[in-house]
């Protein structure tokens, strides 16, 4: 048997307040004062001024803000490397994200696509990158996701959603300082918790489950759960054990894999464009019949923290319209058998795909 060689992210720093050592970090990375850095961030951020002179720009260094109102895209990214490559005379020292899960999606896609070419919708698939990317830095300002682990970079492009899945994806450098995920609305904060514990569940529950998967999965399991259900816990305590149930959550499906949730939402996320951490939670909720123990918790976690989910998200669309998400969730052909197992097609189909749309 052989066995697959995974690549971890090599240098993380954890801590309060850890955002400040930045500079220190990002120095002995920067090739010459012609060779910038560029800091993408979440563009809520861009009201807070006195976080953004916190970041240490010098020299030619900038900062472009993103929107994340709907999911990163190929095209998105596409721009940010023409604008980076038409603006600047040389490569830059690196990429810098500074976000949540969407922002570290688009950093880690465009630090491969400056060095490799074509556009970003080339990439989506697994071990299509051929090139390292230029240096890369992941900072999360939300925690559930585990973009700032994984070795996929989720896009939407003009065919599918589908990540750039490779050994160059994650970053070089991550920066966890929980104080960064203070503030964030009440929704937010339960839907991309969500997102990690659906990780633990998918990986956990699933067909290609090993003793590294579980291992990580197990204890963001535990930190989420108590994150949600722990109603006496300091509000620095629930964001390090987050933080930390993020990382761990991301773990556990790098060397597993997600499964029904997963394929099911990115068909959401590609046709109504629906949030992908709202659109896990919109779509486990029906999953009894496939995570019976993990629906029923989540639930529990819903109720204690009074979250309504949007509902009838599926009502009135066309036919049209649920042959594309049916056509993106069965295309994610991994995440159906580590679900269901190595004869998947034999268990689900295009007609249960859309009874299963349908309530949603």
């Amino acid at each position: 048997m052989k066995y697959r060689n995974f690549q971890m992210v090599p240098k993380v720093i954890f801590g309060r307040n850890s955002f400040d050592q930045l500079g220190e970090i990002l120095m002995p990375q920067r090739r010459n004062s012609e060779a910038p850095f560029i800091f993408l961030v979440d563009d809520v951020l861009e009201q807070q001024q006195e976080f953004i002179s916190r970041i240490p720009v010098m020299f030619q260094d900038r900062i472009i803000f993103i929107n994340v109102e709907e999911e990163p895209k190929t095209d998105q990214v596409d721009a940010i490397v023409k604008m980076i490559n038409e603006q600047y005379g040389e490569e830059p020292s690196g990429i810098i994200g500074i976000g949540g899960g969407s922002v570290m999606d688009l950093t880690k896609a465009t630090a491969l696509l400056l060095t490799n070419p074509g556009s970003a919708s080339d990439y989506q698939g697994w071990d299509l990158v051929k090139r390292k990317g230029v240096y890369h830095v992941g900072i999360p300002t939300l925690s559930g996701t585990g973009a700032e682990v994984s070795r996929t970079a989720v896009l939407t492009g003009p065919e599918k959603k589908l990540g750039i899945n490779s050994d160059y994806t994650p970053f070089d450098q991550v920066v966890l300082d929980p104080v960064l995920t203070r503030g964030v609305p009440k929704d937010q904060w339960f839907y991309t918790g969500m997102d990690c514990f659906i990780h633990c569940v998918e990986s956990l529950e699933g067909h290609f489950i090993n003793t590294f998967s579980e291992s990580y999965g197990e204890k963001a399991y535990e930190m989420c759960t108590e994150v949600y259900t722990c109603q006496h816990m300091s509000e620095s305590e629930r964001q390090n054990k987050l933080m930390m149930a993020s990382w761990h959550g991301g773990l556990s499906i790098a060397y597993s894999q997600v499964g029904v949730a997963h394929a099911l939402s990115y068909g959401l996320s590609y046709e109504l464009g629906i949030h992908h951490g709202v659109g896990n939670c919109i779509v486990f909720d029906h999953l009894e019949a496939y995570y019976p123990e993990g629906v029923q918790k989540f639930r529990e976690m819903k109720e204690i923290n009074e979250i309504a989910l949007p509902k009838g998200v599926c009502s009135g669309l066309s036919e049209a319209q649920f042959d594309t998400m049916i056509g993106v969730a069965l295309g994610m052909e991994p995440l159906w058998e580590n679900a269901l197992g190595e004869h998947w097609k034999e268990k689900i189909d295009e007609k249960k795909i859309r009874s299963l749309y349908e309530k949603m």
